[in-house]
């Protein structure tokens, strides 16, 4: 990635100073349990300050990956790159599992801030506020990962475990348990990965067949209103909306919600548990999605009645 060498890196500072503050991000997510206003998706509203769907959610969207390839370009070039070195390094030096997670990073984002938002026929408008605060968490949540990830952190458990000379006991041991914990990780990651995409792209067939549903109304319309003898045809288009069916939509209403939980798990698992930003991130997840879940829950209630919800629950079928 081609960047002017005069771009300065985030300063290990702001790094642990963002990394620290972005831990309490989940204090902030109390309020989404009292109040049902989020002005995005299913409930979208009609303001002055809302911002086209798939303009607004790719834009919002990019800046975390964008970070992260930011800090992996600009850290290690840096003078106070890695905590166990004192001279600048150059990123062919950075450890390739290093490179590794933030390639997997990067490559969830590119679907959900990109590719996700153009496959969907359509998305509703979001609201500037909502805008805004994704921006900020991308932001935090890039700075946070990347920095770590380029050489401000501790080495992750793989990579630590690779760099053992001694054919101790110990260290066999130690080598093997990393190497189960890392090739674990990924498979989880993957799994959650692609139970993401197939569920969003369950969602999408849906809209899909609205958009087909739409497209035959208007040519409806269009003949009545050239035709004044049709005008008893013309049809009221209406926003519509229906349970999907597929995969674990036929236990929980968000299972989109469940595989990215799943994804970013594996991802934590694979880095080790002394990677503290995987396991922020995850937390802030779980927490900022968790309340959203919920009230979709009651959103398809007053929608659809719970006789045509089937048992369904929300995020943890049969639990919640």
């Amino acid at each position: 990635m081609f960047l002017p060498n005069s771009w300065p890196p985030p300063s290990r500072e702001l790094w642990e100073n963002v990394s620290f503050i972005f831990q309490f991000f989940p204090l902030v997510t109390i309020l989404q349990w009292f109040i049902s206003y989020y002005p995005a998706g299913k409930t979208s509203i009609r303001s002055r300050f809302n911002l086209p769907g798939k303009i607004a959610w790719i834009s919002m969207e990019v800046p975390g990956f964008l970070t992260v390839l930011y800090c992996m370009n600009t850290i290690p070039r840096s003078s106070n790159s890695l905590s166990l070195n004192e001279k600048p390094i150059n990123q062919n030096e950075i450890p390739t599992e290093n490179v590794v997670m933030a390639a997997m990073f990067i490559i969830h984002y590119i679907y959900r801030a990109i590719i996700g938002p153009l496959l969907n026929p359509s998305m509703s408008p979001i609201h500037i506020s909502i805008w805004g605060s994704a921006i900020c968490f991308q932001l935090m949540n890039g700075i946070s990962i990347g920095g770590y990830l380029a050489g401000y952190g501790s080495p992750l458990a793989i990579s630590r475990a690779n760099s053992l000379d001694t054919l101790t006991i110990d260290s066999i041991s130690s080598k093997w348990r990393a190497q189960l914990q890392w090739k674990l990780g990924m498979i989880i990651w993957l799994l959650g990965f692609l139970g993401n995409i197939f569920h969003d792209d369950a969602l999408r067939d849906i809209r899909r067949s609205v958009q087909r549903e739409k497209n035959i109304k208007k040519r409806i319309n269009v003949e009545a209103k050239d035709n004044p003898s049709n005008l008893s045809r013309k049809i009221n288009i209406e926003k519509h909306y229906d349970i999907p069916s597929k995969g674990l939509f036929q236990w929980i209403l968000f299972p989109h919600y469940l595989c990215e939980w799943v994804e970013w798990m594996g991802w934590w698992i694979a880095g080790g548990s002394a990677f503290l930003p995987a396991q922020i991130f995850l937390i802030n997840e779980i927490t900022t999605m968790l309340p959203r879940a919920i009230q979709g829950r009651k959103w398809y209630l007053e929608k659809f009645g719970i006789e045509n919800l089937s048992n369904r629950k929300a995020i943890l079928p049969g639990i919640l």
